[in-house]
């Protein structure tokens, strides 16, 4: 069985058995998380390169030896230095492609948001189990999820809520519809003052659509087991 850690505002760490990806690692202060409170990585994937999603991705790349995915053109600025060797694909890959690693597949889709290098992106990742997790990164919703979902069981999702860059509660409970999740984990919010601050609103979105879709809303540093 997989298990999910949310180290707060779009950082995740899933895991299973001796398979670990993490996702956007900014370690926001006000959670007291360091790289060494991350532990084992076997890879390290980076939606944008905006400073809260790239955070300490390097640095947990240097302390591990995990390998680093983000899209081409936005791989090289993320690795801070690290050779192209522990770069997925050694430049990245791009919308659309799949990569695997120590059993971990990884899809990388599309997202609206913004981003100086490459472009922004979400993704879509299998672990050795076969739960199926959808991060969407910063986005806004949009139609396409839909496909996603018909191509992808999507067990769980990790969507955005905190409004103002990326979608708020109306349009991240319609993803969860478009999507089919069976769980989702909201993110996005709370880290600083411009965002929702709670997830109430969304939770109660979700309600009104009457998916049969569970919000589960972790504490920074909570670890849950989701099966598949």
């Amino acid at each position: 069985m997989s298990a999910i850690r949310w180290l707060g505002h779009s950082a995740f760490k899933i895991s299973c058995n001796e398979a670990h990806v993490v996702i956007d690692p900014f370690l926001a202060p006000q959670f007291g998380l360091t790289v060494a409170d991350v532990g084992p990585a076997d890879l390290v994937l980076v939606t944008h390169d905006h400073g809260d999603h790239v955070g300490a991705a390097a640095d947990i790349c240097q302390a591990t030896g995990a390998m680093l995915g983000a899209v081409v053109g936005t791989a090289h600025k993320a690795a801070a230095g690290l050779p192209d060797s522990q770069i997925l694909n050694g430049i990245g890959f791009n919308i659309g492609g799949t990569v695997t690693h120590k059993g971990i597949s990884v899809t990388m889709t599309q997202a609206f948001h913004t981003s100086d290098s490459g472009c922004p992106t979400g993704y879509i990742v299998r672990m050795p189990d076969g739960l199926t997790v959808y991060h969407s990164g910063d986005t806004c919703v949009f139609g396409d999820m839909a496909l996603w979902g018909q191509l992808y069981r999507i067990d769980v999702a990790l969507l955005p809520i905190g409004g103002v860059f990326t979608m708020d509660a109306p349009q991240a409970a319609l993803a969860c519809k478009l999507l089919g999740c069976k769980s989702v984990v909201p993110m996005h919010w709370g880290t600083f003052p411009v965002l929702e601050q709670n997830t109430k609103a969304f939770e109660a979105e979700l309600a009104k659509l009457a998916l049969p879709c569970a919000c589960v809303t972790m504490a920074p540093g909570q670890t849950l087991s989701f099966p598949v």
